[in-house]
Order: structure tokens, then C-alpha cells, then sequence
């Protein structure tokens, strides 16, 4: 199976899990990645080159996909607006683009780590998913893992990830902390307020992200 990767913090857990999961499945799954941004991701999905992935929430409207997202209740620290007096969008996401035009804000949208860094060192900016929860009272989801082949496969993969929480090994959270700059303590502080299964309150919000993001075109 062709898995599109996302190689952001936000999904470090699922990385985690992953590289245990097909390690032990019974299945023999085999994966082969495709790393990149989130709007390459995108359209590698809508053109088959990937069969399954973390697909952006503007673009996972209608797709298979499991109880699984990428999802906020408050404040995510990686998804920004920065002040600028030429809006500009970030050409990594589709998603946060959206948002920005949901919200009626302007700025310079930037996403990811480099948000996330951004952030830290205390960048003047909004945090997106909190102005979301401000206005509506509900958790943002970014993005749903979608997929359009081995249904079966991708239905087992969903219940082992939501089974239990993941315990990032301290020699990859060094790796990841080497590979972004971002401090393995601060990861797992964002870590925190990022959460994973689609509960009622995310599908509801979800449901109203994709009308009102229709009703702006």
C-alpha cells in the first residue's frame, strides 16, 4: 500500500505507531511513503499516486475515511497568522488557507513546524485553531486519514492507533527534536493539545467547516 507521509510534529504519534504497527501485523502490511507537505499530499491522493493518507479537511469532503484526524480543541501553536499588509497564503496547506477566509481575517498564514517555531519564540500572531474555538465552541480538524484501497487493511490499521496512546521513544523524539529545532520538551507539550479521534463534537465541527467554506465560494 502507497501511504503518503506528512512529516509535521503533529503527526509524530501516528509515525510512532506506524513504525511499530507494521513491525508486528500479522498482515505483513507493506508500506511504501511518500513524504511531503500537506497540499503535495493532497494532490498526490487526488491523483493516485498514494492510496492512503492524512488528506487536508478542505479536500477529505466525500473520501473514505476512518474516525481519525488530525484535530485542535483550542489553541494548536503550529497553525499561525502572522500580521502582514499583503495577505499571503502558505502554499504548503489548503486547510488554513480556507480557515483564514472563514474567519474574515488577513495576514500571512504559516503552518507546520515552522509555525510551531515561530510560536515559540513569541512571534506576534494568531493562533487559527483558537480563533475557530472562540467563535463556534468546537475543536478544528485539519485533516481526516482518508484512504481508497485496502479498506479492510485501513479499517484494522484505524482501531490498533485509537487502542491505546503513543509512547514516543526518546531516541526519536531527540530525532525529531534534530530534525525541526524544536526542544523534544516543548514537542511533547504540543503534543498535548492535539488529539486524534473524531468524536461527535469534531464531526460536527467539520460538517460546518465544509458549509461554510462552501458558502464562501
Amino acid at each position: 500500500m502507497r501511504f503518503g507521509r506528512i512529516e509535521y510534529l503533529n503527526l509524530l504519534p501516528f509515525h510512532v505507531f506506524m513504525k511499530r504497527y507494521v513491525r508486528s501485523s500479522q498482515s505483513q502490511m507493506m508500506l511504501r511513503h511518500g513524504s511531503n507537505v500537506p497540499s503535495a499530499i493532497n494532490r498526490a491522493y487526488r491523483m493516485r499516486k498514494i492510496d492512503a493518507a492524512f488528506i487536508s479537511s478542505i479536500r477529505a469532503k466525500g473520501q473514505k475515511h476512518l474516525n481519525l484526524g488530525i484535530i485542535a480543541d483550542g489553541p494548536v501553536q503550529s497553525v499561525l497568522l502572522l500580521p502582514s499588509e499583503t495577505p499571503q497564503t502558505d502554499t504548503a496547506s489548503e486547510t488554513s488557507n480556507a480557515l483564514v477566509r472563514v474567519l474574515g481575517h488577513e495576514g500571512r498564514v504559516l503552518i507546520g513546524d515552522p509555525a510551531l517555531r515561530a510560536y515559540l519564540e513569541g512571534v506576534e500572531a494568531l493562533d487559527l485553531a483558537e480563533e475557530w474555538h472562540k467563535r463556534y465552541g468546537l475543536p478544528f480538524v485539519f485533516g481526516l486519514l482518508s484512504y481508497q484501497a485496502n479498506e479492510k487493511q485501513m479499517q484494522r490499521l484505524g482501531r490498533a492507533f485509537a487502542r491505546r496512546r503513543q509512547k514516543i521513544p526518546q531516541y526519536l523524539l531527540k530525532r525529531a527534536s534534530a530534525r525541526t529545532g524544536v526542544r523534544p520538551q516543548d514537542i511533547l507539550a504540543y503534543l498535548e493539545g492535539i488529539h486524534y479521534r473524531l468524536d461527535h463534537r469534531a464531526r460536527r465541527s467539520l460538517r460546518l467547516f465544509w458549509r461554510l467554506t462552501e458558502k464562501g465560494r
